[in-house]
C-alpha cells in the first residue's frame, strides 16, 4: 500500500499502513506524535527519546506500550547496556492511513502486476517496501566443530542486490557472521547462507527444516516432503520456516552442499523468482525448494539451474 503525491515535478510516493479507527487514540497526545517524530528518524531506544525530549522515562513507556500495541511501532533489535536489554524501535511504515469505506476495484490486474504478487514469498523480510530481516552468512575463517571456511557469503551480494529490487529505499542492512550472532538476533527474522557446516546458525535449526542436511549421508539434502536423498555438490535449497527462536518472526534458510549448491539457489531467485514462490512441487503449502546447478556452456561454472522439487 502506498500514499501518492502528484504535482508538477512528477509523482512521489511512500509505503503506507492501515491504521484501524480504534488504535488512532494512541496518535492524539503531542508528546506521542513527538516520539514518532524522533523514531522515524533512526532506529532509537526509549530512554534516549526521553533524553531527548526531556521528559520522564515513565511517560516514554507509557506511549512507546500504546503505539507498540497499535501496530505502529516495533522491535528492530535488542542490544544489552549496563546490564539491561534496550528495545530499539522503528515505524512499520513511513506512513499510515485511515480507512472509511472498503477498497473498491478501479483496475483488474495486468500479467506484470499479477507476477508481482510473487513478492509475497519474501513477506515478512520485506514488508511494505522496507527491509526487516538480519542476513547471518557463515564465517570465512576456521570456525565450528569442522573448522570450515564459508565460501556462500559472496553470493550473498547478487542476492542483496536482487532484494533491492523490491525496496523503496535504500536500507542499512543488518549482516553478521554466524561467529558474531547473539542470542537476541536470533529473535528477529533471519535470512541465512550456507548450511550447517559453514554457518552455525543453520547447524541449530537444520533439524527443523522440512528439506535438510543429513549428516550420516555426508552432509547430503534430504526431503521429508518427498523423502529423496540428493548428493550432488551442486544441489542447493531455499527453505522458509516460522523462526524456531520466536515464533512470530520467520527464517529463510539459502544453501548448498557446497558453495557451488549455494549458488544455485541464488541464480534461482534471479532466473526464476515466480516458480520459486509458489511451494514445493510435491506439497505447495510448504515453501522449500531443491535446486540443481547446471553448467549450461560446460566452462566448470554453474549458469543456469532445474527446480527438482
Amino acid at each position: 500500500m502506498y500514499v501518492v503525491n502528484k504535482n508538477k515535478s512528477g509523482v512521489t510516493s511512500l509505503p503506507a499502513k492501515e491504521i484501524s479507527l480504534v488504535n488512532i487514540g494512541s496518535l492524539g497526545s503531542k508528546l506521542a506524535q513527538d516520539i514518532l517524530k524522533i523514531i522515524s528518524e533512526k532506529p532509537i531506544y526509549p530512554k534516549e527519546i526521553a533524553r531527548r525530549l526531556k521528559v520522564n522515562e515513565q511517560k516514554i513507556y507509557y506511549h512507546i506500550r500504546n503505539l507498540e500495541k497499535a501496530k505502529i511501532i516495533e522491535i528492530i533489535k535488542k542490544e544489552t547496556m549496563q546490564g539491561a536489554v534496550a528495545n530499539y524501535y522503528v515505524l512499520k511504515a513511513p506512513a499510515f492511513i485511515i480507512k472509511f469505506k472498503d477498497y473498491q476495484l478501479t483496475q483488474k490486474l495486468s500479467g506484470i502486476e499479477e507476477k508481482e504478487t510473487s513478492i509475497k514469498f519474501l513477506e515478512p523480510f520485506i514488508e511494505e517496501g522496507r527491509f526487516n530481516s538480519t542476513i547471518i552468512t557463515g564465517s570465512p575463517d576456521p570456525h565450528g566443530p569442522e573448522k570450515a571456511r564459508s565460501r556462500d557469503g559472496y553470493y550473498g551480494m547478487d542476492f542483496a542486490l536482487f532484494l533491492g529490487t523490491f525496496l523503496n529505499y535504500v536500507p542499512d542492512l543488518s549482516v553478521k557472521l554466524d561467529t558474531e550472532v547473539r542470542s537476541e538476533d536470533l529473535q528477529n527474522n533471519l535470512i541465512l547462507f550456507g548450511g550447517p557446516v559453514v554457518n552455525l546458525i543453520t547447524g541449530k535449526i537444520n533439524n527443523k527444516l522440512p528439506i535438510r542436511f543429513d549428516k550420516g549421508s555426508h552432509w547430503g539434502i534430504y526431503s521429508s516432503i518427498s523423502d529423496k536423498l540428493y548428493s550432488s555438490d551442486e544441489i542447493g535449497i531455499i527453505v522458509k520456516i516460522k523462526n524456531p527462536f520466536n515464533p512470530k518472526k520467520y527464517i529463510m534458510v539459502i544453501a548448498g552442499k557446497r558453495y557451488a549448491g549455494t549458488k544455485a539457489a541464488i541464480i534461482s531467485f534471479l532466473k526464476y523468482f515466480k516458480e520459486i514462490s509458489k511451494g514445493n512441487n510435491f506439497n505447495k503449502n510448504i515453501d522449500a525448494k531443491v535446486i540443481e546447478g547446471i553448467d549450461l556452456d560446460s566452462d566448470g561454472i554453474v549458469d543456469d539451474v532445474e527446480i527438482l522439487e
